[in-house]
């Protein structure tokens, strides 16, 4: 296996990773551990954005990798990857108002955005996975 070949397990690890980081964030908030759920938050924060950069480099050697699974498996899998695509466009604004809004130490704005956020990056992170798992495991 060469790197590149190796660069779509590496995406899909990053991508589970930060799903990881935000639940344990989420739960270290829930039990009031400030410093914990900063930490956890920001090492999220960089595992995503060591995905994206890893996923565009990646892209812009090999292109467009396609899908060649048929019926309800070809159907679910388009379904799955516009939620995906259209959802981690509109978060990469949200993470980053998110973020900046904590580190403003604009608590109440922040913990509003938050409510948004949280659930769409679970959701981006999780189904990035199933796709990576569709695209080159099935």
């Amino acid at each position: 296996m060469t790197w590149l070949e190796a660069v779509p397990t590496i995406n899909a690890s990053l991508n589970a990773t930060s799903g990881v980081l935000i639940l344990v964030g989420f739960g270290a908030i829930r039990r009031g551990r400030v410093a914990t759920h900063a930490s956890l938050m920001l090492a999220a924060c960089a595992t995503s954005t060591a995905f994206l950069l890893s996923y565009v480099c990646y892209h812009a050697q090999v292109g467009s990798v396609h899908f060649r699974g048929a019926g309800a498996a070809r159907a679910f899998y388009f379904t799955v990857l516009a939620s995906h695509t259209a959802l981690a466009i509109a978060l990469v604004p949200l993470i980053w108002r998110t973020l900046r809004l904590a580190l403003r130490h604009e608590f109440d704005a922040h913990r509003r955005l938050a409510r948004v956020t949280f659930p769409v990056w679970l959701y981006v992170s999780v189904t990035g996975v199933i796709v990576y798992w569709m695209l080159y495991r099935l």
